[in-house]
C-alpha cells in the first residue's frame, strides 16, 4: 500500500475501485429483485452497517474508504431495490414469473 502513496496514485486507486463497487452493485440489486423481490431489502441493510463498522475499524485508508464506499452502496441499494420493482412493473425489466403474484 505505500507503493501507492510513494506514486502518488492513492486517489486514482480510490477512484477505480469506486467505480467498480458501484458496477457491481447494480447487477446485485436486479438479480435480487428478479429472485428475491423486495423483501430482501435488510440484507442491504445488513451489509452497509458491516460495510460503515469495517471502514471505523480498520487503520488502513485506501481499505477504510472502500469499506465506506460498499457501505454507502448498500444502503443505495435499499432505494434502488424499490424503484427495480418499479422498472419490472413498467415492463423495462424481466418479471420472475414465480413470483407474478407479487407484481399484481
Amino acid at each position: 500500500m505505500d507503493w501507492l502513496i510513494t506514486n502518488h496514485i492513492g486517489g486514482i486507486a480510490i477512484g477505480i475501485c469506486t467505480f467498480l463497487i458501484i458496477g457491481m452493485f447494480h447487477p446485485i440489486v436486479i438479480k435480487a429483485e428478479y429472485y428475491f423481490g423486495t423483501r430482501c431489502w435488510w440484507w442491504f441493510l445488513v451489509l452497509g452497517i458491516a460495510g460503515i463498522i469495517g471502514s471505523v475499524l480498520v487503520n488502513d485508508l485506501l481499505i477504510a474508504s472502500l469499506l465506506g464506499v460498499f457501505a454507502f452502496s448498500s444502503f443505495w441499494s435499499i432505494k434502488e431495490i424499490f424503484e427495480q420493482r418499479e422498472r419490472v412493473l413498467k415492463g423495462w425489466f424481466p418479471m420472475n414469473p414465480k413470483r407474478e403474484q407479487e407484481y399484481r
